[in-house]
C-alpha cells in the first residue's frame, strides 16, 4: 500500500507542482510581511508606552 501511495505521489502533475511552488513562495512572502508588521507594531507600541503616563490613560477622549 505504501509503495502504491509513494508511486502515486511521485508522479505528480507538472501544473500542480508549479502551483504548489507558487503557493509556497506566497506563504513565505506573507510570513515575512507578518513579521515585518509585528516588528513595526512592537516599535510603535514601545514608543507610545515610553511617552504615556498613567494620567494620560485616565484622561477622557475629547469629542
Amino acid at each position: 500500500m505504501a509503495k502504491a501511495l509513494l508511486g502515486y505521489v511521485g508522479q505528480s502533475d507538472p501544473v500542480l507542482t508549479s502551483e504548489n511552488a507558487r503557493l509556497r513562495v506566497r506563504v513565505r512572502d506573507l510570513e515575512t510581511e507578518v513579521m515585518r508588521l509585528k516588528n513595526e507594531n512592537d516599535a510603535l507600541h514601545a514608543s507610545i508606552s515610553e511617552s504615556l503616563t498613567p494620567e494620560d490613560l485616565l484622561e477622557p477622549v475629547s469629542r
